[in-house]
């Protein structure tokens, strides 16, 4: 496996300096930033992220006024105490995307923020104190505990969240793959455990956060 300098050195060699490499990345948020983010605002994002799957999320964008007033600015306890008259309205308010699916997740998943908050003050600070080091454990939980929050979803709701992740892309797959980490795009446990231990390693090389080194990884290969 190829150390951090070595994948920065291809990643510089493509995009032609380490300037523009440097250009390119996005920073994680400070653990501060995400405890004071309101609870609201995760339930509105994993809303967003969960309507955007398998969806243009161009749509998203321009209706997404529409979702806000639909679901009362994603108020934690309102949206977990949703009944079915207020499910028959919103699966024909034209004011959103009526999939009623994904609209029954906005209940499960205030119900989810809600016990986490209950146990750890709010749903920030719990993000703010998991380990960088086990991100793929708060992926599993989010898989299992959420609705709708496994795979790409939950990758893309911790990143837009500001939380220190990693989204693993074809690109950044592909560097994996060429590193000998995994062997195709991975999903089974031992390939989740191994790819984080590899990015684990490339943090202690770099001192960077994993969020950098994904977008660095994913670089080497765009």
């Amino acid at each position: 496996m190829h150390t951090f300098e070595e994948i920065w050195n291809i990643a510089v060699s493509r995009k032609g300096s380490a300037a523009e490499v440097e250009k390119q990345l996005q920073m994680p948020k400070s653990s501060k930033e995400i405890e004071e983010t309101p609870d609201d605002r995760y339930l509105a994002l994993m809303t967003r992220c969960i309507f955007q799957a398998g969806f243009n999320w161009k749509v998203i964008e321009a209706m997404w006024q529409g979702f806000e007033e639909a679901f009362d600015g994603f108020d934690i306890a309102r949206c977990a105490m949703l009944h079915d008259e207020d499910f028959e309205r919103l699966v024909s308010n034209k004011a959103i995307v009526r999939h009623g699916p994904k609209i029954k997740t906005v209940q499960e998943n205030a119900r989810f923020i809600g016990g986490i908050a209950d146990e750890h003050g709010s749903f920030g600070k719990f993000l703010a104190a998991w380990p960088a080091d086990d991100y793929i454990g708060l992926l599993e939980l989010l898989k299992k505990k959420g609705a709708r929050l496994g795979g790409n979803t939950g990758q893309y709701f911790l990143r837009f969240s500001g939380v220190e992740s990693f989204i693993l892309s074809q690109s950044t797959v592909n560097r994996l793959i060429a590193e000998g980490v995994v062997d195709k795009q991975p999903s089974a446990k031992k390939d989740m455990v191994a790819v984080q231990a590899a990015f684990n390693e490339w943090r202690t090389q770099s001192g960077r956060s994993l969020t950098e080194i994904s977008r660095v990884l994913a670089m080497s290969i765009d």
